[in-house]
């Protein structure tokens, strides 16, 4: 079997697992006798249902909760990032008070994840007819978790969807009721621990199997799914059970994490998707590169993550501090802050990243509000190896989902939520494992109170996880969003600029002379859970939210 989200799919093949939303289109050639007579095709339909509806190459909109614009560009709705293209676009919109039911990426969530669900239930009705064997157990396997995946999305930002597990018609679908999240999450809980049963190991997923999931993946995910219902004791068991498989480690490279090659070949991705330059490629570097190497800048880092890297002793960062430099923003700090953003003086595919008010438009080196250059200031550098950037949009990178990482900061979290004493030993096996990486190195934290405790989690899984579509999930979860997410939005700092006090829209209060970007407003309770789209209400009042 070639590597999953590699292939050239059989368009027949792609054909019979389409679905459009909640099943409004039935379709029954999964069904047939013939189809199932073929492990291969079995084999195809189910690398369709991998692929989803990501995008190949450049992504103009949401196509799925995986692709690029899915998972990394929610961070736009966080304080982490900004979307070059203003308070208008259609992720921040999300988190600024502004959401409402017709929102177009809103509809692209919803519609992605029923089209995989629907796949799902398709593929899931039909395998019975196949023969018997490990293929038809770890296939099986394979539908329920991505299924389930899909829910727990749209458990986590919808809340109450309807829970649909078998293939309907379109009459029917135009009549399911929504489902309580509790419902959907203990039902998903239950679908990840079953599948991760009968998936193999991380450790039996060969090379020409890259991308398949595995039983770590589905217990991963069934650990975030017990986060969500606040269980932590289940919790920390999956996430332990993970630990104690013991497969996995922390890779010595950050950023090998994220590169073609080494990302897929290391024990910290253990669920992850792979982009090949020229044959399903990343589209990302057109849109997110800076002016100088082609790029349109649409995605920027906030001063909010900036400012979150501790300096490199590990005390907290502050503009105050005499270590803070600047004209290179990035000594003496977490070596992170390098490995992931870059920023005014940087050196990026070997020349020098200029940005600040003083340089001149016509070079697009100028910070303002109308060009198609940074509105903060700072560029991401996580996911890129810059001496081999060659195809803008078609680009060789690995995108985790689920990374090892996350796996310990979440079994620390649901250890420390559960009310267990938090021993050095467990601040040594899990976070301090996390800053102790070879290239990363980061003083140890000592353990202390729970609230010390708290914070430093947070503070750890916001630098190690950012920009990987998890970010938001906890500022949810953790119901600090309308804390986090009010206010001004900052860029860089131009402490030497002589033109900045005159070109921003606002002066810093704070005489840090950063760049003002914009201001959110979320919205609590209202922002902490996403409207079902008009589109599906106006079809089915059960959908309506007023039900």
């Amino acid at each position: 079997m070639k590597p999953l989200y590699k292939i050239s799919l059989a368009l027949t093949v792609v054909a019979a697992m389409q679905s459009c939303d909640l099943e409004r289109t039935p379709l029954t050639s999964l069904s047939s006798d013939n189809f199932w007579d073929n492990s291969k095709n079995a084999t195809l339909a189910m690398t369709a249902i991998y692929r989803g509806s990501i995008t190949n190459g450049l992504e103009y909109s949401v196509s799925d909760f995986w692709s690029y614009q899915g998972l990394q560009f929610m961070d736009h709705m966080t304080d982490n990032a900004f979307d070059r293209r203003g308070e208008n676009s259609p992720l921040f919109i999300f988190s600024s008070g502004k959401l409402q039911s017709n929102n177009a990426q809103l509809i692209n969530f919803w519609s992605s994840a029923y089209g995989r669900i629907g796949r799902c239930n398709r593929f899931l009705d039909g395998i019975p007819a196949m023969a018997d064997g490990p293929d038809k157990t770890r296939l099986t396997a394979e539908a329920r978790f991505l299924r389930a995946t899909q829910y727990h999305y749209l458990a986590s930002y919808f809340k109450d969807v309807p829970l649909v597990t078998e293939p309907l018609t379109g009459e029917e679908s135009n009549n399911v009721s929504k489902t309580p999240q509790a419902e959907i999450l203990a039902w998903c809980a239950n679908e990840f621990r079953e599948a991760a049963a009968d998936l193999p190991r991380f450790s039996e997923i060969t090379g020409s199997e890259s991308g398949r999931a595995c039983r770590q993946a589905a217990l991963a995910f069934a650990g975030r799914t017990y986060m969500l219902m606040g269980d932590w004791t289940n919790g920390s068991a999956v996430y332990k059970e993970i630990i104690d498989l013991g497969e996995n480690a922390i890779h010595s490279s950050y950023s090998e994490l994220f590169l073609s090659g080494t990302g897929n070949s290391n024990k910290e991705n253990i669920f992850y998707i792979e982009y090949l330059e020229n044959y399903f490629g990343w589209g990302h570097p057109q849109q997110c590169l800076s002016a100088k190497d082609g790029g349109w800048s649409l995605s920027n880092p906030a001063a909010g993550i900036f400012e979150e890297y501790e300096f490199a002793d590990g005390t907290p960062f502050s503009y105050d501090d005499p270590r803070y430099n600047p004209d290179n923003l990035g000594e003496n700090r977490d070596p992170r802050l390098d490995y992931t953003i870059y920023y005014n003086g940087a050196t990026f595919k070997g020349t020098e990243y200029r940005m600040s008010p003083d340089y001149p438009a016509s070079l697009k080196e100028r910070i303002d509000y109308s060009s198609e250059a940074s509105k903060t200031g700072f560029m991401w550098r996580k996911f890129y190896d810059d001496s081999d950037i060659n195809d803008l949009t078609s680009y060789s990178v690995v995108v985790p989902v689920i990374r090892y990482a996350e796996v310990l900061l979440s079994y620390f979290e649901c250890m420390l939520e559960s009310g267990q004493p938090i021993s050095q030993s467990l601040c040594d096996q899990t976070i301090n494992a996390v800053r102790a990486r070879a290239d990363v190195g980061m003083p140890a934290i000592t353990a202390g109170s729970a609230d010390q405790m708290r914070q430093a989690l947070r503070h750890e899984r916001r630098v190690e996880l950012v920009y990987e579509g998890i970010h938001y999930w906890d500022l949810l979860r953790w119901r600090v969003a309308h804390e986090m997410l009010t206010g001004e939005i900052w860029g860089a700092p131009y402490p030497n600029s002589e033109l900045y006090a005159t070109s921003t829209k606002v002066v810093d209060p704070t005489g840090n002379c950063r760049w003002y970007v914009g201001r959110r407003d979320f919205r609590n309770p209202q922002d902490y859970q996403w409207p079902i789209p008009l589109s599906e209400q106006n079809i089915n009042p059960n959908l309506r939210e007023d039900k």
